[in-house]
């Protein structure tokens, strides 16, 4: 399977830039010398060039410094938003899909309300209930992805549940905990683990999208959705501003997208 992925160079760039944006977030000095917060008056509004890769905003701070620290923000906030989805997509999968009958049917049309919801119209109301912030953006963003999750689990429970080694471990003796632990759910989790990837890109515009909403977090925090934001009015003058850190997170989103899609095509 590596070998196969090695032979990909798309798949490698991909990924490749994934990692860069991972470790830009923990170590963001690696990268820039300046720091996020740091005004300069008498550069402000510069074009993007050799003194700053990605320009200056309208206090002189450096855009492609500001980008970066933005990163813990935005992953933090993905990385809560996917851990509430697989808790809760899972549970609710492995539930319905292996115990079938009156339990399947009730929570399925308790998920099918919520898919019958546009995610980002289901994360706006909850962050609207919770507050203004980073963790409120991340778990309204969760709670709107946990129907997919629930669905592709119950599915993947569905299929295995009904394969002949399950069988054969049922005819043996084996427990239901027992099979539901050794077998079923090992052998559950590829799609799930491919959905997750997908789902962070999924994540990622949706927290940035509440964050330019002005639902992330406070000012001076330099949140994606944050800077986009704030170059929405130097569009004519000033393009880089909103440009710039709109074209970094969408390579990051189509950069999952592509890794997501690249495993599934392996895994099958």
């Amino acid at each position: 399977m590596i070998g196969r992925l090695a032979r990909k160079p798309v798949f490698l760039v991909a990924l490749g830039y994934l990692l860069f944006v991972v470790v830009s977030a923990f170590w963001p000095r690696l990268f820039t010398a300046a720091g996020p917060y740091d005004t300069h008056p008498e550069a402000a509004i510069l074009p993007p060039g050799p003194g700053h890769l990605f320009g200056t905003d309208s206090y002189g701070r450096d855009l492609w410094t500001r980008v970066l620290y933005g990163s813990p923000l935005t992953i933090q906030a993905t990385l809560i938003a996917l851990g509430i989805a697989l808790v809760a997509g899972l549970t609710l999968g492995v539930v319905s899909g292996f115990f079938g009958g009156v339990t399947d049917a009730l929570l399925m049309r308790v998920i099918d309300v919520l898919l019958a919801i546009p995610g980002l119209l289901l994360a706006l109301s909850i962050v609207t209930a919770l507050g203004y912030g980073t963790i409120p953006v991340a778990v309204a963003v969760g709670v709107g992805i946990v129907p997919g999750f629930a669905r592709t689990t119950r599915a993947e429970v569905l299929r295995v549940k009904t394969l002949p080694y399950v069988e054969a471990a049922r005819a043996a003796g084996a427990s239901w905990s027992r099979v539901l632990l050794r077998h079923i759910l090992p052998n559950s989790w590829g799609p799930v683990a491919v959905l997750a990837v997908l789902d962070g890109g999924v994540a990622i515009i949706a927290i940035a999208s509440l964050s330019f909403l002005g639902f992330g977090a406070a000012p001076p925090a330099a949140e994606w959705g944050t800077l986009i934001a704030d170059g929405r009015n130097y569009l004519v003058t000033a393009w880089w501003l909103s440009l710039l850190p709109g074209l970094f997170v969408a390579l990051l989103v189509l950069s999952l997208n592509h890794i997501s899609k690249t495993l599934q095509e392996i895994t099958r």
